[in-house]
């Protein structure tokens, strides 16, 4: 499902169809309300970093969580993600296997983890986290769970897309959120804003800070080598903001000679593949995708597509390692 395209209107103009639905944002916002009140059923016996957001869809938690996963190993730690496994059709607890679990089984997200730590998929986050906790963890990383409150969390990062930021501030079927700005970030302990230097900017002047440590980061494509220069790609995308991966290829200095926006975790079928794999060499042009897309292509179609993965860069790790500190 594509996000409306009034759910990012300026707030101060959210327009006609945002005020119609703002009743029904209310009803949602005090719903979810309600259920972060509640409690925690579970205190794991290792600190519990989430990764989250406020909004709806991709902010890049994916690519947070693997940098943070990334940078607790090198302080010597051992982390285990637990996620829901979004698009799979196993409910858990199960430990992914990267080898014998596919993404229809354990969705894109669990797999591309499971490449870099230990990683469970848990419908039940509790039922995760006490899978994690009978191996040799000692820091679970939460990928979404932040307005689950069935497990404590030691700390809490909240993720925005610094070009989106929070969209009209309204809260969903109105706006792009699942709860209000304020509420979000009063159980925040950082804010982690993702994007450009341009966009940074924008972030930093429209959007109140609230008083918490704000971390800002870009997403970079790894070299691997290939001169991104003149480049012709046909590119395509399922990720919450397809948008963001064709403008970093073009900031490459690739020629993007289409960008095919699907929806978040859209099914790659063959006549999909078909069509884009025909139109490619028709333009004499390189099929490319994100590895969140790469782990759901069928088979037959992999050595026709070139991945490319993209890592998460912190403009201040001291300030990273001083919220990792926490736990």
């Amino acid at each position: 499902m594509r996000a409306p395209g009034y759910w990012f209107n300026p707030p101060d103009r959210p327009g006609l169809p945002a005020r119609l639905l703002a009743p029904l944002g209310w009803i949602y916002a005090r719903a979810t309300a309600r259920r972060v009140a509640r409690g925690p059923d579970h205190h794991a016996g290792v600190p519990v970093i989430c990764v989250g957001n406020i909004n709806a869809g991709g902010t890049g938690k994916t690519p947070t969580t693997i940098a943070i996963v990334q940078r607790l190993q090198s302080r010597g730690l051992s982390p285990v993600v637990v996620t829901r496994g979004y698009g799979g059709s196993l409910r858990g607890p199960v430990r992914v296997d990267p080898v014998g679990h596919d993404a229809a089984q354990v969705g894109d997200e669990a797999l591309l983890h499971a490449a870099f730590a230990p990683t469970i998929v848990a419908d039940d986050r509790v039922a995760g986290c006490k899978l994690a906790e009978q191996g040799s963890c000692d820091v679970i990383v939460m990928d979404d769970g932040f307005q689950d409150p069935s497990v404590r969390k030691t700390l809490s990062l909240v993720v925005v897309d610094a070009a989106r930021g929070f969209g009209n501030g309204r809260v969903i079927p109105a706006g792009p959120l699942r709860e209000g700005v304020a509420a979000g970030l009063s159980r925040a302990d950082a804010l982690i804003s993702i994007g450009p230097e341009p966009a940074q900017r924008r972030f930093a002047r429209d959007v109140p800070g609230h008083g918490l440590p704000h971390l800002r980061a870009e997403l970079k494509p790894l070299a691997m080598g290939l001169p991104w220069t003149g480049r012709r790609v046909l590119a395509f995308a399922g990720i919450g903001h397809p948008e963001r991966f064709f403008a970093m290829l073009r900031a490459e200095g690739a020629e993007v000679i289409r960008a095919e926006a699907l929806s978040d975790h859209q099914p790659l079928t063959d006549a999909l593949m078909t069509r884009l794999a025909t139109e490619a060499r028709t333009s004499v042009a390189q099929l490319v995708t994100t590895e969140k897309d790469f782990v759901r292509l069928p088979a037959v179609f992999r050595s026709q597509v070139l991945s490319v993965p993209v890592r998460l860069e912190f403009d201040d790790i001291p300030a990273l390692d001083a919220l990792l500190d926490r736990t």
